[in-house]
């Protein structure tokens, strides 16, 4: 698919190039509980550019494309945990209830509706500049397809004399060389920095996933999978077989990679109806691999450590796995049960 993309960049008109910025803000009166992907509002903005501009994200595009192209990349469906990050993931927006879906679902389809951004500073007072899209028009097929790029909050500077009005403090102007007169100017207004990279393209109701990270920041994910990953550690909690979970709560506030494993922990849900029995069994499982689990006087398993923490979860999800025709044993965090 994404040779076909790149061959319909190719065959458009750079002219037909349209750049978006898409922000984002907290949904008015939205609930406390209400889960992450439901909580934002995002919103489309069209943004006016120069013929220089509009040459330079075609002809970047093309060079990300052409990169993605000669990797031969495999395609294959967006999980939360995969073994072989080099792929193209691929996600499918249709029916998906999530706020994002609204970006490209309805907004980019209705353009015509579209406001423009006129004052940067003014539209950041009330919204966070999220990420940047590129949209690209095939006459040939009559349709168009979206390139996305989040946006950092470094990559944003307004206007000088506004960030004083707001009694923020100013560490540092903003210069630019003239190659003309060899000299060194003050840049005043309103400046975006743009990544030269492509984090997903959406076609066809379709996300094609370049970047994972960034996609999930994107959409909301990363932040979804913290909020679920808190949710497992109060569910294991009122299981009262597990003593030392502060420490697990503690990981997971600043250690993205565990939220994606407790999540998977979710999925296969072998938790839920766990007794002190199946702490034996975990103990024996972490020894056949190698591993170390202890369990306190009362049967419950400790957790002292952030091996305890990696190894009680690799168990609990299934995470050693053997194959039936080599005899072979491996460790994975993916896979799908077979019925």
């Amino acid at each position: 698919m994404i040779k076909d993309l790149l061959r319909k960049i190719k065959e458009s008109d750079s002219d037909n190039l349209n750049l978006y910025f898409v922000t984002r803000k907290l949904k008015k009166g939205i609930k406390a509980r209400a889960k992450v992907l439901e909580k934002y509002e995002f919103t489309v903005y069209s943004v006016d550019i120069d013929d220089e501009i509009r040459e330079h994200l075609y002809d970047l595009t093309i060079k990300q494309f052409d990169n993605v192209v000669e990797k031969e990349l495999e395609t294959t469906p967006f999980e939360v945990i995969s073994d072989d990050i080099k792929k193209i993931f691929t996600y499918d927006m249709t029916n998906r209830a999530m706020s994002f879906a609204d970006v490209v679902n309805n907004q980019l389809a209705n353009k015509s509706l579209l406001n423009k951004i006129n004052d940067l500073s003014d539209l950041l007072k009330e919204e966070e500049l999220w990420a940047y899209s590129v949209g690209f028009y095939d006459e040939s097929d009559d349709d168009w397809f979206y390139t996305f790029r989040k946006i950092l909050r470094g990559k944003v500077v307004v206007d000088e004399e506004n960030r004083k009005s707001k009694k923020q403090k100013v560490n540092f102007f903003r210069a630019k060389f003239d190659v003309d007169n060899s000299k060194l100017e003050m840049l005043h207004g309103e400046t975006v920095n743009l990544d030269e990279k492509v984090d997903c393209i959406f076609y066809n109701e379709v996300f094609y996933i370049l970047q994972r990270t960034q996609f999930e920041q994107i959409t909301g994910m990363a932040e979804e999978f913290k909020v679920e990953a808190q949710n497992v550690v109060e569910e294991l909690k009122k299981t009262n077989l597990f003593e030392g979970l502060e420490l697990l709560e503690q990981h997971v506030e600043d250690k993205p990679p565990l939220h994606k494993k407790l999540v998977r922990l979710k999925k296969v849900n072998t938790y839920q109806n766990l007794k002190i029995k199946d702490i034996n069994r975990m103990l024996k499982i972490a020894k056949k691999y190698g591993g170390i689990l202890r369990k306190d006087k009362s049967g419950k398993l400790l957790i002292e450590s952030k091996e305890d923490i990696d190894l009680t979860i690799k168990v609990l999800v299934d995470y050693f796995k053997k194959g039936e025709f080599s005899g072979n044993s491996y460790g994975t965090y993916s896979g799908k049960q077979i019925s």
